[in-house]
């Protein structure tokens, strides 16, 4: 079963890192939130990657290149021109990188990865949030459903305090710091889906987002597995700040490999 990854976006809210590289490629402790977010799929045993790229895309395409070579011992050979890469810990991933375009929308780049993605299931999320989601609980509600789509539900944190007032509106009730945003349920990706789900997708302009998923949950052909525990995106500098600071921490959530 292959994953997608939706890794072409412009991070605009993340300007003044990816001003010099995509957004997937801003570090947490020193990799990639992509890596991090492979790695989360790869501790489960999902190797085959189909990562899909625009912004600054070849940024990615030599990270990966390069990869062997800044994590393994080498020998390099001037005399004769020769580079040997020895053996290192390195995952057992199969990446296929495919432009999807500068402005292509994230149903689009979907759209246009298909001939990579087959007829069978396949996983979709985004580059740029971690999650501890037990992968094969999600793969075992997806099969118990047999629907078209599955989305991963989650509730985030709320960015401020919240204060609970009294009737008067003046005095103070309680306080809770931070509590899970307004009890919503909220798109958290780690998407489960068949391929006909390809056939709601317009084309380029298509966000997923709109109309592809609005017609699946009009259909009865979208499923929510709901997850309460740990999901964090890294739309801005605080939101990395905080994933960097759970890291360094040593009790990082999604670090389940």
């Amino acid at each position: 079963m292959r994953v997608v990854i939706l890794a072409g976006g412009r991070g605009t809210r993340l300007a003044e890192e990816t001003v010099v590289r995509p957004k997937p490629l801003v570090e947490i402790g020193g990799r990639p939130i992509l890596w991090h977010i492979m790695s989360i799929y790869g501790a489960h045993g999902f190797n085959d990657f189909v990562v899909c790229l625009g912004y600054k895309g070849h940024l990615v395409k030599e990270y990966f290149a390069n990869y062997a070579l800044h994590s393994c011992d080498v020998t390099f050979d001037l005399a004769n021109g020769h580079t040997e890469i020895h053996d290192g810990p390195l995952e057992p991933w199969r990446i296929f990188c495919v432009e999807t375009g500068m402005e292509t929308m994230t149903g689009g780049r979907l759209k246009r990865a298909a001939n990579l993605i087959g007829d069978g299931t396949f996983m979709l999320t985004y580059g740029d949030g971690v999650a501890d989601v037990d992968i094969p609980r999600l793969l075992e509600f997806r099969r118990s459903h047999g629907r078209a789509a599955t989305v991963t539900a989650v509730r985030p944190l709320g960015r401020f305090g919240a204060l609970w007032l009294d009737d008067d509106m003046r005095r103070v009730r309680a306080f809770e710091e931070k509590p899970e945003g307004d009890r919503a349920w909220v798109n958290g990706g780690f998407f489960v889906l068949e391929p006909r789900v390809l056939d709601y997708i317009a084309g380029d302009d298509t966000y997923f987002e709109h109309e592809p998923l609005e017609r699946l949950a009009s259909e009865g052909e979208l499923m929510a597995y709901r997850h309460p525990s740990f999901w964090h995106p890294m739309d801005t500098a605080r939101d990395k700040e905080a994933l960097e600071e759970l890291w360094e921490s040593g009790t990082a959530p999604w670090k389940v490999w």
